[in-house]
């Protein structure tokens, strides 16, 4: 923007004249929509207020707020690098979108340089900060469930657990080849919520970690924050990666139910074999499936603990398959049919972990720069891996109120695609600015800024 350009015709129509003309024109409109969600969420001033800035006061140009806002609302609109700042620099809505200050004082303000964005992302990322950071997306994920519905808050949440592996194009402190995917990854933990598919909390782990490790320790305090974020009831549902003794244990230590898929072994099917045999008669036409209330005690297990084999027909297959589930869940409120049930809705969850990957692009890029340490460089892809979590929930947050408004599903990458990456121009008067939005806004922009008002802010 800004740069002098001879006009260019195409050759496809003689009459096209094509110029750079310096005027003030962005892409982006959109991104004054989601600051006003996540103005709404209180997140980026709880985090101003909580993280400790190491900084000297007197050479500060850009507050924390200012760069967090900037690097949680790019990523929402898809610029993911740091180096983007740069090539919006003169954006006017991305001055004005990401500025503390008000009127048209942002208009002559600097935006953070790349430089400085990683800085921040090393600040975060100290042990004194991380916590913080942690806690920004469980706010946001609260305020996401509750800004909706008046400030109600839900009594009972499922909160699904699972690895989002993450493949690095390099080096990356921490990072391992990992033979089952046949690249070099990070293995993060993500946990998201069932009901609604709000990202809660997210993870980062070596490449090489095994698939329960710190699952034993992180999902408990998990669950203890979001008790006391919303106070509701909440269940663990993990897969089978994650049924080891030591995540079981801790989660009945602490009365969380859970449930979650068993690995198939000698030993369960030596204890499934008696209900594997086939009924008598000709099979009707829809494959049936048969529950089984059992008590199993592993090897590792102190104790027997309760777990339901299910039996299935498969289509042109004579043997009976099976799989088990184990869980804490009391046999009288949950009969093995509703357990079963509840275990199948696992499939949203991991719908909505694949968005965050497809839609959100995200990678973890820090690198050890030869004076960083591995536990910095995994700190700082922490931030990253948090930051991108954010920027989901705050997207999160406008589709859902755009389905109520429309009454129709929307994906994250059809919403920016079709309703914020909308062009306008701005006209800037004495104490004024306006924005002129182009048609592709008519069509959906109405309705959302009808419903805007509903995204109440987090008491």
């Amino acid at each position: 923007m800004g740069e002098s350009l001879s006009p260019w015709t195409p050759s496809c129509n003689g009459s096209i004249r094509v110029e750079l003309s310096g005027h003030r024109t962005t892409s982006d409109s959109g991104a004054l929509l989601l600051r006003e969600a996540l103005d709404n969420s209180g997140m980026i001033d709880a985090l101003d207020d909580h993280l400790v800035d190491h900084r000297d006061p007197d050479r500060v140009r850009h507050s924390l707020a200012s760069q967090l806002r900037t690097l949680v609302l790019q990523r929402s609109m898809g610029w993911i690098d740091l180096s983007d700042t740069d090539t919006l620099r003169r954006d006017p809505l991305w001055q004005l979108a990401c500025s503390d200050a008000r009127g048209t004082t942002p208009l002559a303000q600097d935006r953070p340089s790349q430089a400085t964005l990683s800085r921040l992302l090393t600040c975060l990322g100290r042990d004194d900060n991380i916590d913080t950071v942690h806690e920004g997306l469980l706010r946001l994920a609260v305020w996401r469930l509750t800004s909706l519905d008046g400030g109600e808050r839900p009594e009972h949440l499922t909160l699904d657990i699972d690895g989002l592996p993450i493949d690095v194009h390099g080096h990356q402190g921490g990072s391992a080849f990992h033979g089952l995917y046949g690249a070099r990854i990070y293995s993060p933990l993500v946990a998201s919520l069932a009901e609604t598919g709000d990202m809660v909390g997210g993870l980062l782990r070596e490449g090489n970690a095994g698939p329960a490790e710190n699952a034993d320790t992180w999902i408990p305090h998990l669950v203890r924050r979001l008790n006391e974020s919303t106070g509701a009831k909440v269940k663990v549902r993990i897969d089978a990666g994650f049924t080891d003794n030591d995540t079981l244990e801790a989660l009945e230590d602490r009365d969380i139910e859970y449930l979650g898929r068993l690995r198939s072994h000698t030993g369960l099917q030596t204890l499934a074999a008696p209900h594997l045999k086939r009924p008598r008669g000709r099979p009707p036409e829809q494959p049936r499936e048969w529950c089984h209330d059992l008590a199993y005690q592993a090897g590792t297990w102190p104790a027997p603990r309760r777990v339901v084999l299910v039996v299935q027909e498969r289509p042109d297959d004579l043997l009976l398959h099976a799989f088990f589930l184990v869980t804490n869940l009391g046999k009288f409120d949950w009969p093995p049919e509703k357990v079963l049930a509840l275990y199948r809705k696992r499939g949203s969850a991991e719908a909505h972990m694949g968005e965050v990957k497809s839609s959100l692009d995200m990678h973890l890029s820090s690198t050890d720069r030869g004076v960083s340490t591995v536990q910095d460089v995994m700190a700082r892809n922490e931030v990253n891996l948090l930051l991108t979590l954010c920027a989901y929930q705050v997207l999160h947050g406008l589709r859902c109120l755009l389905e109520r408004q429309t009454r129709q599903g929307w994906s994250l990458k059809r919403m920016r695609e079709q309703v914020l990456k909308v062009a306008a121009t701005l006209t800037v008067h004495a104490r004024r600015i306006t924005v002129h939005l182009g048609d592709a806004a008519d069509k959906w922009w109405p309705s959302l800024l009808k419903g805007l008002p509903r995204l109440t802010a987090l008491t």
